[in-house]
């Protein structure tokens, strides 16, 4: 009988110490950490040599400059200490486009508050989407002044920017707006000029994410 209650007594500290033991290993092991990838970090494979020759360093956003709805110049010097989401579109663009300003919108009003927190779009037709064009798109689409900004620039510094500092496909329509071709990403920037993340503009849950990794950036940051 004694042995028998010491073999329950045991039986019974051991019941008791489990929720300690789990509570000991979620301190200890489940700090709720989410860590977003850094792009690029030993250089961007170039393999039709279109652009520039870089080293094998982390990647960053070169430097441009546009213009944008409001006819103020914004560009790379902008991003400096911001997080910025970046898309590359025109105003004409029979397919992709209105579901990818119409995604960017929930964006624009999700971080509306958010002084660190921009977004660029950026035309790919620049000769039609003049800053008079990009004003009327941009009120079609609620954009605030100052927080989303619709950006035009050379013909072929916007292509060497989509292509060689964004790392995106684009190909020149040439006018023909069914003949144009670009991504349908959003591009995450943090603070320093790097890629964090992809997402497709036209998919619901994948701006959704764009959306939750920007707070988790914003967060990051005010540590």
């Amino acid at each position: 009988m004694r042995s028998l209650r010491i073999l329950q007594g045991m039986v019974l500290v051991c019941i008791l110490l489990i929720p300690v033991l789990i509570f000991m290993f979620l301190r200890g092991f489940g700090t709720n950490e989410y860590d977003l990838p850094i792009y690029f970090q030993n250089g961007v494979d170039n393999p039709f040599k279109e652009c520039p020759v870089s080293d094998s360093s982390q990647h960053y956003i070169p430097e441009f400059s546009f213009t944008n709805q409001d006819g103020q110049k914004i560009g790379r010097a902008q991003m400096r200490g911001k997080i910025t989401i970046v898309d590359f579109f025109f105003t004409s663009c029979p397919s992709i486009c209105p579901v990818m300003s119409k995604e960017m919108e929930r964006v624009n009003d999700m971080f509306r508050d958010e002084t660190k927190v921009q977004i660029m779009s950026i035309s790919i037709d620049p000769e039609y989407d003049t800053p008079e064009i990009l004003k009327e798109y941009a009120n079609e689409h609620h954009a605030i002044s100052g927080k989303w900004h619709f950006l035009s620039g050379p013909k072929e510094e916007t292509y060497q920017l989509a292509r060689c500092g964004f790392i995106l496909p684009t190909l020149d329509g040439n006018g023909v707006p069914d003949d144009f071709v670009h991504s349908d990403k959003f591009i995450l920037i943090d603070e320093e000029g790097r890629i964090r993340g992809y997402y497709s503009g036209t998919n619901r849950e994948d701006v959704d994410l764009l959306m939750l990794e920007t707070k988790v950036l914003l967060h990051d940051k005010s540590k």
